[in-house]
């Protein structure tokens, strides 16, 4: 049984923070290596930018785009000025690219966000934006073997936010997510624990938050489980 804790981001216990080159669930690693050694011989060099990460990271994140220390962007990777925006115009803003903590993926240790670590290594700094991922993107041979690979149905590695919606999360094609764990962490995430979570949290606009919590919470997290 998955705690409320281990799946909101408040408990690591789950977590290996030394085999791979980021934190990740303890039973992602040996799969991870896996996908590693099927990339390399293919010529690629699937390297992890971003796997685990705690509520309180997921916080400060959050709060640094609430107060503009760091950028927001919509969908076409531009900044949004958010000068002359309600509470609530900056929540659905920074809820496109930023998951809200307690909600967000990473928090399971089951997701990773992947980039080419060939290209890495030129001294790139990967912006994980659309832009990089096809045409002449800088990860754009990874991910249009990614494509191929995940096109099969069998695979347990998927992408939760391939496909652009309405209202929802943008498409970040180099996020995978391992299914056999991410289906069990998704099922302990309790609405009612959470909305008590972010009550009590240091979170910046959570007023505006908890007013449309129950629309984030289906449109931002239950639509992609």
């Amino acid at each position: 049984m998955i705690s409320f804790e281990h799946a909101c981001g408040l408990r690591d216990t789950h977590i290996d923070f030394h085999s791979l080159e980021v934190p990740v669930h303890c039973e992602l690693v040996a799969p991870l290596q896996n996908l590693k050694k099927t990339a390399a011989a293919a010529g690629l060099e699937l390297a992890i930018a971003s796997g685990y990460r705690s509520f309180a990271q997921q916080e400060n994140i959050w709060n640094a785009k609430a107060c503009g220390q760091r950028p927001i962007l919509d969908d076409n990777s531009q900044c949004v000025p958010i000068e002359n925006l309600s509470e609530t115009e900056i929540v659905f803003a920074i809820l496109r690219w930023s998951a809200l903590p307690g909600t967000s993926r990473h928090h399971w240790g089951s997701d990773v966000d992947v980039v080419d670590g060939a290209v890495v290594k030129k001294g790139y700094q990967p912006k994980l934006v659309v832009e990089e991922t096809f045409a002449d993107g800088e990860f754009a041979d990874l991910h249009h073997w990614l494509n191929g690979y995940l096109a099969d149905d069998d695979k347990y590695f998927f992408r939760p936010y391939a496909i652009k919606t309405g209202l929802g999360v943008s498409p970040e094609p180099w996020h995978l997510s391992y299914r056999p764990l991410a289906t069990n962490y998704s099922k302990s995430l309790k609405k009612e624990l959470l909305e008590e979570q972010i009550k009590n949290s240091g979170l910046l606009l959570k007023d505006a938050i908890l007013n449309n919590f129950n629309k984030i919470f289906h449109y931002f997290f239950q639509q992609y489980i």
